[in-house]
């Protein structure tokens, strides 16, 4: 990879929990970006998606061993929904039985 704008360390970011990403402003007015699916896998640099600046994040990958992506957050949530509604169903039916 190309030589890194500078080397920041996660602790000096900003976590976004809409977007799901950490934050840290870029030279161009927008702000690098890394997820906490990529510190898990050991990645450790953040881009600007308006520029070519890239930065390197400096933090500790024991941190993030144990994240589960969004994909397993979303998987496990639809699962515990389908199940919720699934009870619900039976109790409706037992009711008009």
């Amino acid at each position: 990879m190309g030589a890194y704008y500078d080397e920041i360390e996660i602790e000096d970011m900003v976590w976004d929990d809409a977007k799901r990403v950490y934050h840290y402003p870029c030279p161009c007015g927008d702000r690098f970006e890394i997820s906490k699916s990529q510190l898990a896998n050991y990645e450790d640099v953040a881009t600007c998606p308006s520029c070519s600046l890239i930065i390197r994040v400096i933090f500790d990958p024991l941190d993030y061993e144990d994240y589960e992506s969004e994909g397993e957050e979303d998987a496990e949530e639809e699962s515990e929904e389908d199940s919720d509604s699934d009870e619900f169903a039976d109790a409706v039916e037992k009711l008009t039985i």
